[in-house]
């Protein structure tokens, strides 16, 4: 990058000036990522300090039975295929109190697309987790679920909305965002949820004064300038709503391992290789820098690995995703290591171990319990980067 171009951004970005779409992609184009990272990082500490936040959650998948067949995803089935599960809401209920342990604070729901199942399935599920599990948060269904509620029910997402609330629902899931431009998402994505049904079913959920999470899978066959689009139109509906609490860059995964069957699911893996480590550090930190009205940005250490997972937080992520038991979207896909389960002993260890303050909170970003950052009188205890 230019020395000159260097400077402008860096003094934007210490004025507090928003950036633009040329900035965005010009950031991407840099290939000095200690640079990136550091600016990066500086926004990251203006905002959280030497703070990681992090949660104790589980997550439960009630169906992977599902309409859609997206290219990347190696999660759903088709009725009748071997694999394909949908559980009744007494057995959900039973494996949601088996998690219950450690303190649990949110519970995390995401299903397939199911095609038969009626639509009191879900809000009489989520009335009866919150009846076992009264203390835990109830963090269920994406955009695209919502979306599919309104087909199979005849009511509005509004109406649908209300009802979940009043059924314990505590915050939609950031999932169905994928890659919003459709000169991508037509390639990846085989459901009718597009930008216009998302942004519509958050902005709703927003007004209703739920808080939610938003996403984007990269590293298939999307380019930078995509990315940058899918921040923009996310910071312009922030702008609008203020709902947003974290964004959350997923790393698309390739299909390692679900051949049971005989079948590779993901459809984009014999065109594609998934982004490596420098750039998965290199999206967090231009994220970060671009989505200037979001308080947090969350890496979640399944989808990216342990290492990685610390790195980002030097790149401007302030909150590591919880101690998930098991999650089968992308563990039925990945072989690259990740484990299946931390504790939260093991997470404040890898938020020390990166240099930062570990602070617990809930599913709305209300402390809980600060801990002890790194021992600060042991040389080889690592601090964050001085800004």
């Amino acid at each position: 990058m230019d020395v000159g171009l260097k400077r402008e951004l860096e003094e934007k970005v210490r004025a507090g000036v928003r950036l633009t779409r040329e900035d965005g992609i010009a950031l991407y184009e840099s290939d000095d990522l200690a640079w990136l990272g550091g600016l990066a990082h500086e926004v990251r500490t203006r905002k959280n300090g030497d703070v990681v936040h992090f949660n104790v959650n589980r997550h439960l998948n009630m169906t992977n039975v599902c309409t859609a067949s997206c290219a990347y995803c190696s999660f759903q089935r088709k009725p009748g295929e071997k694999d394909a599960y949908t559980m009744r809401i007494e057995e959900a209920v039973k494996l949601a109190k088996a998690m219950e342990g450690e303190n649990l604070t949110e519970l995390h729901i995401v299903n397939g697309l199911h095609p038969n199942l009626p639509w009191r399935y879900y809000p009489r599920s989520l009335r009866e987790l919150k009846a076992a599990l009264p203390d835990v948060s109830l963090k269920a269904f994406t955009a695209t679920e919502i979306h599919h509620f309104e087909t199979i029910s005849g009511l509005s997402a509004s109406e649908i909305l209300d009802e979940l609330i009043d059924a314990g629902l505590e915050s939609l899931t950031g999932g169905g965002a994928e890659i919003f431009d459709w000169e991508v998402r037509r390639h990846i994505v085989d459901h009718k949820t597009h930008w216009e049904d998302w942004s519509r079913i958050h902005r709703l959920a927003h007004e209703k004064g739920l808080k939610t999470p938003c996403t984007m899978l990269y590293g298939h066959i999307e380019e930078p300038r995509h990315r940058v689009d899918h921040v923009l139109r996310l910071r312009e509906l922030q702008d609008e709503t203020g709902g947003f609490q974290v964004f959350i860059p997923l790393r698309y995964q390739h299909d390692f391992v679900d051949v049971k069957d005989g079948k590779v699911r993901n459809r984009l893996q014999a065109r594609t290789q998934m982004a490596t480590g420098a750039e998965a550090l290199k999206t967090f930190a231009v994220s970060r820098l671009l989505f200037d009205n979001v308080p947090h940005v969350k890496v979640f250490w399944v989808m990216h690995g342990v290492q990685t997972a610390q790195l980002a937080l030097l790149h401007g992520a302030d909150d590591m995703d919880g101690s998930v038991v098991e999650y089968k979207i992308t563990h039925d896909a990945d072989n690259f290591g990740t484990p299946n389960k931390l504790t939260r002993d093991d997470l404040l260890d890898l938020i020390r171990d990166a240099g930062f303050r570990p602070v617990e909170r809930n599913t709305r970003y209300e402390v809980i319990r600060e801990y002890e950052g790194p021992d600060a009188g042991r040389r080889e205890s690592p601090q964050p980067m001085r800004v």
